[in-house]
């Protein structure tokens, strides 16, 4: 196997781990608690309604940190504010940026002459070459047990597959909750990995104080498969709001998004929908909860200062 980049070395930390972007979960407060534990951080773009707002937060980050920063921004057309949020991080000069759901193509000839660095979200082989040829620095391998838009494979398929055909580091994400799992997925070759569950339940996170503690009750056989979200699949704890209304789009749903004149249109207000049911549910206390979490919560057993979080995850 060939030697490639660490992700310590990529990012100059102390620890091969990225907290991962987060929608409506992550924030500056975070993101400063990680960056000053040893390991990088990102905070989805979208997750602030203004660019005044996003650029105040990149700031604040800056001033009370001394680790990487990072950015996630959803380079396909439902995110009409991808330009502007783009400029944003070049002119704040971020330090990487994490795409997801499009090309980043755009992202990539922005960023290279800026110095900033792009890893790409991919699902497979075909996606992660695409996008090496396009000048990525590293690959995001987005694998069957991460939480929120999961891949189809498992690490061990997924990560030896892209470090055999790709010659950029891989970064694995999905299925770290531990320092056993830590370890097992670097021993598969992964330059680093990318953890988001685990940091949900964390005192620095402004989620409810019932969906932090619905991540330490569940577990990872509560965590299923809904489409009733955002119109793709996307892991959600499975609570009693969640069984009753299931996990599936109802045949109404289902018949509109076939139809090739409806499909976007459709797709566009479920996503629209279930954005807002998931901000409804993860900051107020509501019997209609949807919270998207992923299997490691089985690794949550209290609400804790993200400090702690990363001292257990990166040490035997």
């Amino acid at each position: 196997m060939k030697t490639k980049q660490s992700l310590t070395e990529l990012l100059n930390i102390k620890y091969p781990v990225i907290m991962a972007p987060m929608f409506l979960v992550t924030n500056a407060k975070m993101m400063i608690a990680a960056c000053n534990s040893g390991i990088a951080a990102a905070i989805p773009a979208l997750n602030y309604r203004t660019d005044e707002e996003f650029r105040a937060a990149i700031d604040e980050i800056r001033a009370n940190s001394t680790g990487p920063i990072g950015i996630n921004l959803i380079v396909n057309k439902s995110n009409p504010k991808m330009p502007a949020q783009l400029q944003t991080c070049v002119d704040k000069k971020v330090d990487f940026i994490i795409t997801s759901l499009g090309s980043p193509e755009a992202v990539i000839k922005k960023c290279k002459p800026a110095g900033i660095k792009v890893f790409c979200d991919v699902v497979d082989l075909q996606y992660a070459q695409k996008v090496e040829q396009l000048g990525a620095d590293a690959i995001i391998a987005v694998n069957n047990r991460a939480g929120g838009h999961a891949g189809n494979m498992s690490p061990e398929e997924l990560i030896p597959l892209l470090n055999d055909n790709c010659t950029i580091p891989v970064i694995s994400a999905g299925g770290v909750g531990n320092h056993k799992d830590l370890e097992y997925i670097m021993g598969l070759g992964a330059a680093g990995v990318s953890v988001g569950s685990i940091f949900i339940a964390s005192n620095e996170s402004d989620v409810s104080d019932e969906y932090k503690q619905a991540c330490v009750n569940y577990g990872k056989d509560d965590i299923v498969m809904s489409t009733k979200v955002s119109g793709t699949p996307c892991t959600v704890i499975n609570t009693p709001y969640v069984q009753k209304i299931g996990t599936k789009q109802n045949w109404f749903e289902r018949l509109l998004s076939k139809s090739k004149r409806l499909k976007k249109w459709v797709k566009m207000l479920t996503f629209v929908k279930g954005m807002k049911a998931l901000e409804k549910s993860a900051f107020s206390a509501t019997y209609k909860t949807v919270w998207c979490a992923g299997p490691t919560i089985e690794n949550t057993h209290s609400i804790r200062p993200i400090k702690e979080i990363v001292r257990d995850l990166v040490n035997p």
